[in-house]
């Protein structure tokens, strides 16, 4: 059995024990993590293509490593301008060991679905409403000085 995963913007084809190189998901080192979007499933002779998605099938993974890719130089010049721009880049990467392919996805073991943002740590939370009662503790506004009307100025003596 094998299915075809989406994730990161591409497309995988995955079976049992395979190892995925994905990019990054916001999850621990050996946490599981579920793959909801599949676009198609085959076993054997019997293929189920999704419109878009497999309604109901799932991927378990368990996540084996945090890394990074190679970096990538990107140069771009104008010839005769003497204009030139180097810029670099290196994709934050994800190691996935499939565990399980399954058409209903409540029978893969319980597991929480991948996140796109992390929820923010403990500390984290603990932080944010001390930060807040500061805020509100501002003291009160000072009272607006009194504004003096302009001096009228002189008039000419003919």
């Amino acid at each position: 059995m094998y299915a075809l995963v989406k994730t990161g913007g591409k497309q995988y084809r995955v079976a049992k024990d395979d190892t995925i190189l994905v990019e990054r998901i916001a999850a621990e080192e050996g946490a599981e993590v579920i793959l909801n979007d599949i676009a198609m499933l085959a076993d054997g002779d019997k293929v189920t293509i999704g419109t878009p998605k497999v309604d109901g099938a799932a991927v378990s993974a368990t996540v084996m490593h945090q890394t990074r890719g190679p970096k990538i130089i990107i140069f771009r010049r104008k010839r005769r301008k003497n204009h030139r721009r180097t810029q670099g880049h290196r994709q934050d990467l994800t190691l996935l060991k499939i565990n399980d392919i399954a058409e209903d996805a409540k029978k893969l073991a319980p597991a929480k679905p991948v996140a796109k943002k992390a929820a923010p740590k403990a500390d984290d939370a603990a932080k944010q409403p001390a930060a807040k009662k500061a805020a509100a503790k501002k003291s009160a506004p000072k009272a607006a000085a009194a504004k003096k009307p302009a001096a009228k100025k002189a008039a000419k003596k003919d």
